[in-house]
């Protein structure tokens, strides 16, 4: 029998796995193949790209709000079972018109459940568990990534539609799945936003949040263009591309449980701030060393702290402002890092469609995370 503080840190593993893994980042794979088969121009894969975003920066905006409406609970379910139908929408080919909306409603779902689910699971758990039991959530987006880098090349061989009906069904299983997990109270509900604390907003939790919209620097260079240095800057070719990248969600498979186990023995602010530092290291050793062991340490150490940096950041802000405020605070981050990703998104390929720099890139990341590191450090305050 599983314990039930594992059964909740599993429901919030699939939820992560649906809203991250599979409506966010099972897309990115799968671009060249609609592009390919003539689902979609170049462009227009490129604007889905945005419109998912887009989608989850209003879902993490907006989640406090249906949260006042309804339980978080049945919102999570709600957001489950709405992303595998968009999922399986999009297998019909019926251009960006069609796409659009769905892609919009994936990212919708995926901000409230990065918003809603994670606290869920993280205010149930008992102190002495809740660092590994915020890290088991986290690595939901690796399975995630690892789906896209395998399994996606595989079904891709007979077009779109199987890979987007596979991620449906798949979603809807892990909802059905989880669905008593939710509902049967297992999760402490979230408070209310009258009951937070008076001063939720101070220096240090603005400090943290500057420190975590840097980060977003350093998440661009490897999640977008990564693929594309090993394939095209390096000369070494699709497969190669598609190897490491697969490489860097075996990171990200690992990467949150293992900031979980270091952030028990360390606590949560030494935890952050050493993460943020090795990930700046990890982000500039491409332009050191391109011999395949360096390449294969910079991938997986940037995929581990990929999700693992959101998951010591979501335990920083319980230590800062206690699990009254933690919702509001990390949506606060969740929207912040969306916003800014995508600003460094567009700046960053702004940079190198006028250079053609991959190390530029690469310098950039490891500037902006080395600059969140020193905000971090002074993002000092008393735990909870």
């Amino acid at each position: 029998m599983i314990n039930p503080v594992w059964r909740d840190a599993l429901a919030g593993l699939c939820a992560l796995l649906v809203g991250i893994g599979f409506a966010r980042f099972g897309y990115t794979p799968l671009i060249p193949v609609l592009i390919e088969q003539q689902w979609l121009t170049a462009g227009d894969a490129a604007y889905l790209g945005a419109t998912n975003l887009a989608g989850y920066v209003v879902g993490s905006l907006l989640t406090a709000s249906l949260a006042r409406i309804a339980p978080m609970a049945r919102l999570t379910q709600f957001a489950m079972t709405t992303t595998g139908i968009s999922l399986i929408a999009c297998a019909l080919p019926w251009g960006f018109a069609w796409f659009a909306p769905w892609r919009f409603l994936a990212g919708f779902t995926g901000g409230l459940l990065m918003v809603g689910a994670v606290p869920l699971v993280l205010a149930r758990a008992p102190a002495t568990h809740r660092a590994r039991s915020n890290g088991i959530v986290f690595t939901g987006v690796g399975i995630g990534i690892i789906c896209g880098g395998t399994l996606v090349p595989s079904l891709a061989a007979w077009g779109p539609m199987p890979v987007w009906l596979g991620m449906g069904v798949l979603t809807l299983l892990l909802a059905a799945l989880t669905w008593r997990q939710w509902a049967g109270g297992d999760i402490a509900p979230i408070t209310a936003p009258t009951d937070l604390p008076p001063r939720c907003f101070t220096l240090p939790v603005a400090l943290l949040l500057a420190a975590y919209i840097l980060d977003a620097a350093g998440f661009v260079p490897h999640t977008v263009f990564w693929a594309d240095y090993i394939a095209r800057g390096l000369g070494r070719g699709v497969t190669a591309g598609g190897l490491f990248w697969v490489l860097f969600g075996i990171g990200a498979l690992c990467g949150p449980l293992l900031s979980g186990i270091v952030a028990e023995r360390l606590g949560f602010y030494r935890s952050f701030v050493g993460g943020l530092g090795i990930k700046a290291a990890a982000v500039l050793l491409p332009i050191l060393s391109q011999h395949p062991v360096s390449l294969m340490i910079s991938a997986m150490v940037v995929g581990a702290l990929t999700p693992g940096i959101s998951a010591l950041a979501s335990g920083r802000v319980a230590e800062m402002v206690g699990f009254t405020g933690h919702r509001q605070v990390w949506g606060w981050l969740t929207v912040g890092w969306a916003l800014s990703s995508a600003g460094f998104g567009y700046l960053l390929s702004f940079l190198f469609d006028l250079t053609g720099s991959y190390n530029l890139l690469f310098a950039f990341g490891a500037a902006g995370l080395s600059g969140a590191l020193i905000l971090a450090a002074f993002a000092k305050a008393r735990q909870n």
